[in-house]
This record gives structure tokens, sequence and C-alpha cells, in this order.
């Protein structure tokens, strides 16, 4: 019974933030113009300001770990590779289908849930651990997301120059904040007083405003296109990925704190700019916002019985 309270407690105060965000939304407190300018604060200055400060003033040494980088990486391929084989061997699939389907399937919404649900798991002493993490992730996923996109259009004439990459990868402020933070911390260069304080002042008020915009954004009515394939995706992601995550961590004896952050981000539902990249990309964005939505729901009851399975078997607590 402890194990449950212990657990309802790491849990449920992240999604009561996203549950009043929806509350919020449905009473006219918040609106569309609120949570589109949300979204650009966390994206544009909350969230690399969070992810800069956390990496920078950690111990790298101590808080990098590169095979647990390398299993999460390992995972992330062998997502993609599990999600489009099966897609493209699905006779109901079309083209458009495969590629927000697959990314949907193991592209998680690591900042604004993941980091969350570990900060609540764990406290402070993970935050700077998962940022590291996420931070040597990011890039990766980010270019399986838009390889699974492209690949249904191999044979076709759609065409990705260089400023395209350079949008997706080179100028994202997640994958910047994350290096710059990086390179500060392995280099052990000095962060002045004033300019911590100013990055911690700003940081704290991101995942709170995060999962507001999440819950506001919450919407049924998004739901369309194949629910079938939707909740595959969606199920593949919030229960299959972290189990890949546990076998794959274990193989590579990641064990303790480090297995638990890399389980509960695998865990993180489909990442809010699925649809963002299948529409640019030519894939059906019906399914990727289906998939979102779907995925967000299920981590209500995937991620308790994640983390039941981590304080159960030990792998995740020390």
């Amino acid at each position: 019974m402890q194990v449950f309270a212990e657990i309802a407690i790491i849990i449920l105060p992240v999604f009561f933030v996203i549950g009043l965000g929806y509350l919020l939304r449905r009473i006219e407190l918040i609106d569309d113009r609120f949570l589109y300018q949300a979204n650009r604060l966390i994206y544009f200055i909350g969230l690399p300001s969070l992810l800069f400060h956390k990496i920078a003033s950690a111990d790298f040494s101590a808080t990098f770990n590169g095979r647990m980088v390398a299993g999460a990486t390992v995972v992330m391929l062998s997502g993609l590779t599990l999600s489009y084989g099966y897609a493209a061997l699905g006779r109901k699939y079309r083209r458009e289908d495969r590629g927000a389907f697959s990314q949907g399937a193991f592209r998680g919404n690591l900042a604004y849930i993941g980091l969350p649900v570990v900060f609540s798991a764990y406290g402070e002493e993970a935050f700077a651990r998962a940022g590291m993490f996420m931070g040597c992730l990011v890039p990766v996923i980010n270019l399986l997301a838009i390889l699974a996109l492209l690949l249904p259009h191999r044979k076709g004439t759609r065409q990705t120059g260089w400023s395209f990459w350079y949008r997706s990868l080179l100028s994202n402020p997640l994958v910047l904040a994350a290096l710059l933070g990086i390179v500060w911390s392995y280099w052990q260069l000095p962060l002045p007083e004033i300019v911590a304080r100013s990055f911690s002042l700003t940081a704290t008020i991101t995942l709170p405003l995060a999962l507001l915009a999440i819950g506001g954004s919450f919407s049924l009515r998004k739901l369309r296109g194949d629910l079938v394939q939707a909740t595959l995706a969606s199920l593949f992601k919030v229960i299959g990925l972290p189990l890949l995550t546990i076998v794959f961590m274990l193989l590579l004896e990641v064990r303790g704190l480090d297995l638990g952050i890399a389980v509960l981000m695998a865990g993180a539902p489909a990442a809010a700019a699925c649809t963002v990249l299948a529409q640019q990309l030519n894939s059906n964005t019906e399914l990727a916002g289906s998939i979102i939505l779907l995925s967000t729901l299920f981590s209500l009851v995937s991620y308790p019985v994640i983390l039941y399975v981590l304080k159960i078997y030990q792998l995740g607590f020390n």
C-alpha cells in the first residue's frame, strides 16, 4: 500500500497541473492566444534557460553517463525500426501515415512531461542528470524523427535542403542550449552568481507553465483519422519504449538513478512537435495529433505502472 501512496505522490501533482490547465481553458481564464504566447515563451526562453542552467552548473563527470546515452540511442533506433517496419508492412498504412505513425511511436515529450516527472520522482538531484541526458538525446531524436518522415517519400520528389536541416537541428533552441550547457559543464567554465540566479529565476516558471500549456491545449475534438493506428503508436510509445529501455539499460549495466531517469524519459507521451514536423514533411498531421492526445491520456496510467515496476524490482531506486 505504501508503494501506491509513493507513486501517487510522484504522478498526481504533475497531472493535477495539466488538469488545472485544462480547467482554466474551459472556464476561459486562459485562451488560445495565451497558450500560443506561453508555448513560444517556454520553447524560446524557459526551457533553454532551464536546460543550460542545470547542465552548465553540473559536474560533467558526475552527471554524464555514456552507456546511458548509448543505450537510449539504441532504443530510439529500435523504436524507429520496429514502428516503421510495422507500418510499412501494414496494408492500411498509406505513405503519409507511415512516418507520422513511426515518429509518434518513439519521439517523446521529454521537456514538457519527461523532466517534470523525473523531478517529481527523484528531486533536484536527478534534474541535472536528466538535463545532461536530454541534451545528448534531443539531436538524435530530432534526426530520427526527420528520417522517419522522409522514408515514405524516398522515391518521390520531396527535397530537403540545408535550410530545412538548419531549422530542424542547428537552430533548435533546446539543442543549442543543451549543447552549450554541456560544453560549459565539460570545461568547468565559471558561471557568475548574478547570471546563475537570473537563469534560475527564469527556469522556475518553466515546468509549471509547460504543464499548464499542455492541459490548456488538450481537447478530445483533436481526435481524428484512424484511431486504431493512433492507439497502437501511443501504446508502443508509453509502454513498449520504456520496456525496451529497461532491457537495453540492464544489458549495458546501467542501474539505479540513471536507469530510472532513462525509463521515465522513455515513457513520456508523444511530443507536440510531431504535428509541426509532420506538416512540414507531407505526413498525416491528423494521425500525429491523435497520437499526441492518446499517448498523453495513456501516460496517466502507464507512468504509475512504470514506477511500480521500478520500485518493486528496485531498478530505478537506490
